[in-house]
């Protein structure tokens, strides 16, 4: 899951628990509670986003590397040639 789908599930449940009231009415003789349901996408969509973030991380990590300067490099100049007609 990337942290775009992340921050929508993390937007979905907030609307879902905080914004909006809906009846429940039964449903095949469940009650869905909305509530529950928006904290459930919640939680879902916090744990994606930390994960997406860990595995960001790790790569960029990988891809890092040190810069190593040296000032004892040996100095090779160059014979330049001209060609005369």
């Amino acid at each position: 899951m990337g942290i775009g789908a992340s921050i929508l599930l993390l937007a979905v449940g907030a609307i879902l628990a905080f914004a909006m009231t809906i009846d429940s009415t039964p449903f095949a003789g469940m009650i869905i509670e909305w509530d529950t349901v928006g904290v459930i996408l919640m939680i879902v969509g916090l744990i994606g986003l930390v994960s997406s973030m860990v595995v960001l991380n790790a790569w960029r990590d990988r891809n890092r590397r040190d810069v190593v300067e040296t000032t004892d490099a040996p100095v090779v100049e160059r014979e330049t040639w001209v060609e005369r007609r």
